[in-house]
């Protein structure tokens, strides 16, 4: 196998953190497992995935992570560093909103927010002093094919994993002196429970007055779930895990985005944007490495 690595993957409690964190800890890497609560809600989980790496042989723990407390963050990072130095941070734990747009209220936005994005700010600030350090890393941010696209009743989500696009491409550019990769990987539609859990709009007066329009959410997550149980190949979230392996044990140059599951127009307009943006950072790059001034 690869090199062994040591990982810690947020929102492995269940979905594609939790595959994600079985398929590395398989291949022989060292896995932390980050999840809220676990000696209360997700005491089950966590009790199984022990079980499973004891009978197994598998280096796999879970540990306590959630990433809407900065202080968590920090803690579950200074953990992983006490044992051994972190090599890879998979940035997974998400929600996905469904729902008239308007109808969100800023309370709701804002605790979207804190999970989808600042809470892969809060993982990544607390990972990249001590990568920075050792010059070595490896970022890996869970995005989604609604980061390319504005879609009707998606308008929360989509605009989260917009930022994370944005941030992590920053970033990509950023840390490459440092010898330190950030990248993305875009879903489409995978069948986990983010369907089941989906948060719902809650003014609903404002619901109300898109009268049988606001019907529109039970129809998509309908189809959604119908998609799921007769596509069982290109939906199945082990292909989404099984992408974020092969970018951990790659030998070769990463790309800064990976599409995985049903295309959706998402590659076509990776492709046609990469050479805009590379473009761009080529100007600037001569200016914000200061090679401009020194030379």
């Amino acid at each position: 196998m690869t090199d062994k690595k040591t990982i810690l993957i947020t929102g492995a409690s269940r979905g594609i953190g939790l595959l994600a964190a079985h398929a590395l800890a398989a291949n022989g890497h060292s896995v932390y497992a980050g999840m809220r609560d676990i000696a209360g809600r997700n005491a089950e989980p966590a009790a199984r995935m022990w079980a499973t790496a004891q009978a197994e042989g598998r280096d796999l723990a879970p540990v306590e992570l959630d990433v809407s407390d900065e202080h968590a963050c920090q803690a579950a990072i200074d953990k992983v560093e006490a044992d051994k130095p972190l090599d890879v941070l998979v940035n997974n734990a998400g929600v996905m909103p469904v729902g008239l747009t308007e109808a969100f209220t800023m309370a709701q936005t804002k605790d979207v927010f804190d999970v989808n994005v600042y809470g892969i700010m809060r993982m990544t600030r607390a990972a990249l002093p001590a990568m920075r350090r050792r010059k070595s890393g490896l970022i890996v941010n869970l995005s989604s094919s609604a980061g390319r696209f504005g879609m009707p009743f998606f308008g929360i989500y989509c605009a989260s994993k917009w930022a994370v696009e944005a941030y992590s491409e920053a970033l990509h550019n950023e840390l490459e002196s440092f010898g330190i990769d950030c990248v993305l990987v875009e879903p489409s539609g995978h069948g986990t429970d983010l369907v089941v859990t989906a948060p719902a709009p809650n003014d609903t007066t404002r619901l109300e007055a898109y009268g049988d329009l606001a019907a529109g959410r039970d129809r998509l997550l309908g189809m959604f779930g119908q998609m799921f149980e007769t596509d069982t190949t290109g939906t199945d979230a082990n292909n989404v895990a099984t992408a974020i392996t092969q970018l951990v044990e790659t030998s070769q140059t990463r790309p800064i985005r990976v599409q995985v599951g049903h295309d959706m127009g998402v590659s076509a307009v990776n492709a046609a944007v990469a050479p805009i943006q590379a473009k761009l950072i080529d100007m600037l790059k001569p200016v914000y490495s200061g090679e401009v001034a020194n030379g």
